[in-house]
């Protein structure tokens, strides 16, 4: 009875000697894990940051599935078809139409050939449902074929993420601003490069609006503005007038320029 009862107690006793080293492992690997240092960057559908900055237009198609990145340097072709996995071609400038938002690239490497066809019209991706602003027709082949292989699909441009952020006003057509120039403090826009949206402070009214954008192209549009009587010398309409005539832009030293053919229009400074 005594050598049974001392057995028991054994078991019990290297039960809880293997649940106190399985629960120090645990907490050893709890501590290792919590002291790596991530550097996966931010990344959203079509790829971290930098992808987005490097590839200006993603598109995707089904039947059979296949992507396309366009950038200033390659445009690159994936797809599920044997011998076209992955093509890599040069990029090239744009055949654009004269009535239509339309534009063509004819691309072509050592292997293959293909002509791609972006046209600004809502396209509906077959599996997801989802509803992009472009069009997308690609006709391609390798140079042993006698026939294009032809694919649809829907794309969008990716805007720069560098707009995403909080920008007050320093100068206005040419001149620097001051407070003075407008109701209670300087004018400025909140751009979200997600949704294309905008919402800020003109300098007497609030307003909001969408943001237009492809390569090298950017347009404030849809502006809604609260109906706030201004004081006399309120430069806000000023300031309207050329936010809605911008068509393009930069960044650099945490300034934001918008222009268009005239000239320099707006310069904003990052403010968060």
């Amino acid at each position: 009875m005594f050598c049974v009862k001392n057995d028991i107690l054994n078991k019990n006793v290297m039960k809880n000697i293997l649940s106190i080293l399985l629960l120090l492992s645990l907490m050893v690997g709890c501590k290792s894990s919590a002291g790596k240092t991530s550097i996966t960057e931010p990344i959203s559908e079509y790829g971290s940051q930098e992808d987005e900055m490097k590839y200006y237009f993603t598109a995707t198609g089904n039947e059979p599935f296949w992507g396309l990145k366009m950038g200033n340097e390659n445009t690159v072709f994936t797809s599920l078809i044997p011998g076209k996995e992955k093509l890599v071609f040069s990029s090239v400038e744009a055949v654009k139409a004269m009535d239509a938002n339309v534009k063509m690239y004819k691309v072509s490497n050592e292997t293959s050939r293909a002509t791609i066809t972006i046209q600004q019209l809502d396209c509906q991706n077959s599996m997801s449902g989802i509803i992009l602003s472009y069009k997308v027709s690609i006709e391609i082949k390798s140079n042993t074929e006698l026939e294009s292989t032809k694919m649809d699909g829907c794309g969008k441009y990716n805007t720069d993420y560098r707009l995403h952020d909080i920008w007050v006003l320093e100068e206005l057509n040419g001149f620097k601003v001051f407070i003075t120039d407008f109701q209670r403090e300087l004018p400025r826009i909140e751009i979200n490069s997600t949704e294309n949206t905008f919402m800020g402070y003109g300098g007497c009214n609030a307003i909001s609006g969408t943001i237009f954008y492809e390569k090298d192209l950017l347009r404030f549009s849809k502006v809604i503005s609260t109906l706030m009587a201004c004081a006399s010398g309120n430069k806000e309409n000023e300031f309207s007038k050329a936010l809605q005539s911008t068509t393009t832009y930069s960044i650099e030293n945490n300034r934001l320029t918008l222009s268009n053919p005239s000239g320099k229009l707006l310069v904003f400074r990052k403010v968060d």
